[in-house]
């Protein structure tokens, strides 16, 4: 589990295919003394297994899923990548709860300054509009953000200058792909939500009620 606080950004040194498997060697100035091999770590958002470190670098693996459903699949060598360790229990918890399993790709539709700060909207499948509430939480490439205006199938945030520098939201362009993340306590209200409305009193569910 992450917060969705990013702590650096690294850099992308190796991507490799092994079989159905991305192979990424990413460089960052992570505390490496700390780490252990198989921790997770979220990459602008997905959690991925650390399978081998060094004093520089870290190596994780992407399943064929994650990288289709994600925009694994579009990085390039030199690719700045949002990371997070995950979350410690007993200390405060700044952004929301966050999975690292991506929903969807978004599409950022456009930048606009607005002050101080940026104004992102971003597209998505209006699949999932449901989950999409105006103050409501969600994961950019990791980062913890508030949906300020809501459409169908596009929400905007804004981004405050202390974010834009920590993050590689300060490269964002007009047509990237991005991770998204949907609130995961929203996920489950809207499961629940679904699953009771789909019930309906018949003749068969009646009897085996004992009626």
């Amino acid at each position: 589990m992450f917060t969705g606080l990013i702590e650096t950004i690294g850099s992308l040194e190796k991507i490799t295919d092994n079989n159905d498997y991305k192979v990424m060697q990413i460089k960052s100035d992570l505390p490496f003394s700390e780490l252990q091999l198989g921790e997770s770590i979220s990459c602008d958002g997905a959690c991925l297994t650390v399978v081998q470190f060094d004093k520089n670098s870290f190596t994780v693996e992407a399943s064929k899923e994650t990288a289709e459903r994600t925009i694994i699949s579009h990085y390039k060598i030199g690719q700045k990548i949002n990371l997070e360790r995950a979350m410690q229990l007993g200390g405060r918890m700044g952004g929301h709860i966050v999975s690292g399993h991506i929903d969807c790709r978004g599409k950022v539709e456009s930048i606009s300054p607005v002050g101080n700060s940026i104004e992102l909207f971003i597209s998505y499948e209006n699949k999932f509009d449901n989950l999409v509430i105006e103050k409501g939480s969600i994961a950019i490439n990791g980062i913890s953000l508030t949906i300020n205006k809501v459409s169908n199938g596009k929400f905007s945030v804004n981004i405050i200058p202390h974010t834009e520098q920590k993050t590689t939201l300060s490269k964002m362009q007009q047509s990237d792909l991005v991770n998204l993340e949907f609130d995961m306590i929203g996920k489950y209200i809207a499961k629940s939500i679904h699953k009771n409305e789909n019930k309906s009193l018949t003749i068969d569910k009646l009897l085996e009620s004992g009626w």
